[in-house]
C-alpha cells in the first residue's frame, strides 16, 4: 500500500504558502483531549510533531482507540461536511505540536479561489482514501480468519 499522502508535501508551493498564511502554531500536552466525538467541527491540524491517537467511545470508561497520526498527518476533516461534527475523538498520546487552521477561513480562501480548493480538497481525499484503505485492511486482519468459522 502506497505511504499516506502528507498534505503539505504534495500541495504546490503557491497553494502550500496561501493555506499557511491561515496557520496558527498551537501545542497539546501529553494526554490532552483535542476533540471529541460529536463535537463541533470547526477546524484541522497538520501534526508538527507529536502523536495524536483518533478514538471511538464503545461503552466502556475510555474511548477505545482506532488509529494514531504522526508527523505530518492531518488531523480532522469533519470541518468539510455538515454536520460539522467530529466522528472519532482524538487525544495528544505524546506531547504535540501542530499548524490549526480554522475551517471557515479555509472555506473562504476555497471559495475566493476555486482552482485553490479544488487542488486542496482533492489532495484532503486522497489523504482520507489512503486511510479508509488502511482501516479496512487493519479491520481484515482482524475479523477474517473468524469469518469462514466452523
Amino acid at each position: 500500500m502506497a505511504a499516506p499522502r502528507r498534505l503539505l508535501r504534495v500541495l504546490p508551493a503557491d497553494y502550500r504558502e496561501r493555506l499557511m498564511s491561515l496557520a496558527e502554531e498551537v501545542s497539546f500536552a501529553q494526554g490532552e483531549r483535542i476533540f471529541e466525538e460529536k463535537g463541533r467541527a470547526d477546524r484541522f491540524w497538520i501534526i508538527r510533531s507529536g502523536t495524536v491517537t483518533l478514538d471511538l467511545r464503545l461503552g466502556g470508561p475510555r474511548p477505545t482507540a482506532v488509529s494514531s497520526l504522526d508527523t505530518g498527518d492531518l488531523l480532522g476533516w469533519s470541518w468539510l461536511f455538515p454536520p460539522y461534527e467530529w466522528d472519532f475523538g482524538a487525544e495528544a498520546l505524546s506531547p504535540v505540536r501542530a499548524y490549526e487552521f480554522q475551517g471557515p477561513e479555509v472555506q473562504a480562501l476555497c471559495d475566493e479561489d476555486p482552482e485553490f480548493g479544488y487542488v486542496l480538497l482533492r489532495v484532503i481525499a486522497e489523504i482520507l482514501a489512503h486511510r479508509v484503505r488502511a482501516a479496512r485492511t487493519r479491520l481484515l486482519d482482524l475479523f477474517a480468519p473468524h469469518a469462514g468459522g466452523t
